[in-house]
């Protein structure tokens, strides 16, 4: 058996307010071509499917008209896909009766049969072979919220509800599968040792908890599909246990990472091989600078120039080290690049400290800072320190408190 393990695709994302939908449809027909050329029987997505909670109708008709001309091209393909914390549970199954008709499944949130026993049953997805036969189960673990794992016998112990979770589904799993059949996990989730991007990944660290252990995971699930962290990587230094990466850079601090999928085969219930299957940028991304503005200028000028503008013009960041603001910055920067091959989408300015201070003070926009960081800025502003664990703690409860509200609106 083979399948192909993507994530993070974030449709409807947008690079500081510039429509993305063109990067997005020419990955998915890539993606398509891969799964015909490698003839997969399975289809992975781990999570963070759409970008936010209520995606436009354009990246929905994106995803599913996927569905439909993967269903095409491949009728025994089957697509499972989980809801990541971008995404809202409800809503990524609401079209789960359409799916099933596609082979496609949609699992967004756990739920728990009425004596307190996980409902692992809708979790347990069969994946087949080209012969039409169970070759694995996938173990579908979405984004975990507080709310769908405490209480009862764990009460208000996050960290233990995960692992109640895990231990149930992968019982169940064991339970249900044949001689030969192979278990696959796919989890959305922020696993220890991960290395995170500086701009686009939200923390889900909840509370008290922290980065959840490979431990989770044992020997028997032969392979473990990770989504949430834009870095491809492998998780404790085992290669069963793998965070594929997002296809598309997702902020300009990604810009060098390896954008992949994964192929990965099995014979029988073992795993195989592992393969990466890097993923072509349909727009590339330049950052030029950090460095004054003289020299910004010299390396903006020497871009390429074009004629006519086109959808595949690289999306231009621009990081310039000032002494003091400049009121004409942007009007020299546009300036500099009139007539080249790029697209500007963000200018950042970084000052020289006011008290002399050889570390610079950069000024960003909200949309670079992360919730935490600005909890933690406010909570200095107002009290002149910075907040205590046990503030950070409680900050973070009541921020996934929030999403999940906003979650449960957007359905």
């Amino acid at each position: 058996m083979r399948l192909i393990h993507t994530s993070d695709w974030h449709l409807g994302q947008t690079l500081h307010g510039q429509d993305r939908n063109h990067e997005h449809t020419q990955f998915l027909a890539w993606l398509l071509d891969q799964l015909v050329a490698h003839q997969a029987d399975a289809l992975l997505i781990a999570g963070d499917v759409f970008d936010t909670v209520n995606p436009p109708l354009k990246a929905q008709e994106r995803l599913y008209d996927f569905i439909v001309r993967a269903h095409e091209r491949l009728p025994q393909l089957d697509i499972v896909m989980i809801a990541g914390n971008h995404d809202s549970g409800g809503r990524i199954e609401l079209p789960g009766p359409l799916m099933k008709r596609l082979n496609a499944h949609a699992i967004g949130r756990i739920s728990w049969i009425d004596d307190g026993q996980l409902d692992h049953d809708r979790l347990l997805v069969p994946l087949h072979d080209a012969s039409g036969k169970v070759a694995a189960w996938c173990l579908t673990l979405p984004f975990l919220r507080p709310a769908e794992v405490t209480g009862l016998s764990v009460g208000d112990d996050y960290m233990a509800g995960i692992r109640q979770v895990h231990e149930r589904l992968i019982a169940a799993a064991e339970t249900l599968r044949q001689p030969g059949q192979a278990l696959v996990a796919m989890s959305h989730a922020h696993m220890a040792g991960g290395a995170v991007s500086e701009e686009s990944e939200r923390n889900i660290v909840i509370g008290n908890a922290e980065a959840l252990p490979a431990s989770l995971f044992p020997e028997a699930v032969a392979y473990v599909a990770l989504g949430h962290l834009h870095k491809p990587q492998q998780v404790a230094s085992q290669a069963r246990i793998r965070y594929s990466g997002s296809p598309l850079p997702l902020s300009f601090a990604e810009v060098n990472y390896p954008h992949q999928v994964l192929l990965v085969s099995f014979e029988g219930e073992q795993l195989a091989r592992i393969e990466s299957l890097p993923v072509p940028r349909a727009v590339e991304m330049i950052r030029v600078g950090r460095a004054p503005l003289a020299e910004v200028i010299t390396q903006l000028e020497a871009l390429p120039t074009i004629g006519l503008f086109s959808e595949n013009l690289p999306w231009l960041e621009v990081r310039v080290l000032l002494d003091e603001p400049l009121p004409d910055l942007r009007q020299r920067i546009e300036t500099a690049i009139t007539g080249k091959a790029c697209r500007l989408v963000r200018i950042a300015s970084e000052y020289a400290g006011r008290r002399g201070e050889a570390d610079s003070e950069v000024l960003v926009g909200l949309d670079q800072i992360n919730p935490q960081e600005l909890f933690a800025r406010a909570w200095e502003e107002q009290f002149g320190n910075p907040p205590d664990e046990q503030a950070l703690d409680d900050f973070a409860t009541l921020l996934q408190q929030v999403e999940f509200a906003s979650d449960e609106v957007g359905q």
